[in-house]
């Protein structure tokens, strides 16, 4: 990618004349959910998908014990210092809240490390921001692989799951953990709340259409509207619950199977349950029914609805068919396709 090879140009021979330290480049996938979102919430099953979508991170000593925080994308910087923030360039509460997660999976791996030094953190996102496609995960693991290599802290991918889990927990409350899981690990994941993480062994490929609408959205306020209607309808939902596992289960067959049609199916099974429960809108369905009338197989909402992303399957063939068919439809979309790397130290 051209963001790795420029900065891969930049990189400086030395930050130190005693001791050569090189900056070191780190990048996480980000993912889409293919089946079982707001389901999972309720114990059920949830197929999620690394994709071919990259945060990239750059980490650098400094002589100084500052941490200094850079988004390219986003167009924010600054630095902590003695506990305090100073902005640099951008919204300072935005800057904030973006950096917030950082620093903690910094102090993290400082900890491990036992001495507190400055360093130089620049992010570089491919992922769109608050569009379900776990950006904040993507962004957070990069972070944690780039900071442990550049110490030379052994830490396993665990490890960095962990670490990037925590830093989670700020920008979400109480996250299941698939963001940080499929960022870590890369490939296919089966999730469920009491049994975790399963890898799924997906040989096919997958082709998709990302489109995203636009509009961003709070994962918390969708899913406190699926908790009161559950609460309301619960002999209604409960139904509906155990649809969704049959849904992921016959899926996961699919998968392994390579039947793409089936799984076109299934998902637009899965979209209609999740109309059902009010999480999809018009910016949503406007580019579903779009992707469909162009020839996916399949397409749905993924993530948390109410505006985001939505993700069609179709044949390689009808690909840029369907990509041009959201374009005209008002959405910003791309092509996708799994990719089983997880995160990954570039250059190596």
């Amino acid at each position: 990618m051209a963001t790795t090879q420029v900065w891969l140009g930049m990189l400086p021979c030395a930050l130190h004349d005693s001791d050569v330290h090189m900056g070191v480049i780190a990048s996480a996938p980000a993912k889409v959910i293919l089946f079982g979102e707001h389901f999972v919430v309720y114990g059920e099953p949830a197929i999620v998908l690394a994709i071919d979508k990259r945060a990239y991170a750059k980490a650098e000593l400094r002589e100084d014990r500052q941490l200094y925080l850079r988004s390219v994308n986003l167009n924010l910087s600054g630095y902590f210092k003695n506990g305090t923030f100073k902005i640099e360039q951008g919204n300072a509460r935005e800057a904030r809240s973006k950096f917030k997660p950082l620093k903690l999976a910094v102090e993290k791996i400082l900890e491990i490390h036992g001495e507190n030094i400055g360093l130089n953190i620049e992010v570089n996102s491919t992922v769109p921001v608050a569009a379900g496609l776990g950006s904040s995960a993507a962004v957070a693991t990069a972070v944690t692989a780039a900071v442990g290599t550049l110490l030379d802290v052994k830490m396993s991918k665990e490890s960095v799951f962990h670490i990037s889990y925590e830093a989670e927990k700020i920008v979400h409350g109480t996250p299941s953990g698939v963001d940080s899981a499929i960022s870590t690990f890369g490939g296919t994941l089966l999730f469920q709340m009491d049994t975790g993480f399963k890898p799924l062994d997906v040989k096919t490929d997958v082709p998709l259409v990302i489109g995203d609408t636009g509009v961003e959205r709070s994962t918390r306020d969708q899913v406190l509207k699926v908790r009161q209607i559950r609460n309301k309808y619960p002999r209604v939902i409960e139904p509906m619950m155990r649809t969704a596992r049959e849904i992921v289960l016959r899926a996961i067959e699919a998968l392994k199977e390579g039947d793409l049609e089936t799984l076109g199916d299934l998902m637009n099974i899965n979209n209609a349950l999740l109309y059902g429960l009010e999480v999809s809108d018009e910016s949503l369905e406007w580019l579903i029914n779009a992707a469909r009338r162009a020839g996916a197989l399949g397409a749905k909402l993924t993530g948390a609805g109410g505006g985001g992303c939505m993700v069609a399957l179709a044949q390689n063939d009808r690909l840029k068919q369907v990509l041009e068919a959201i374009k005209r439809a008002g959405g910003r979309p791309f092509i996708a396709k799994k990719t089983d790397e997880g995160v990954k130290i570039e250059g190596t």
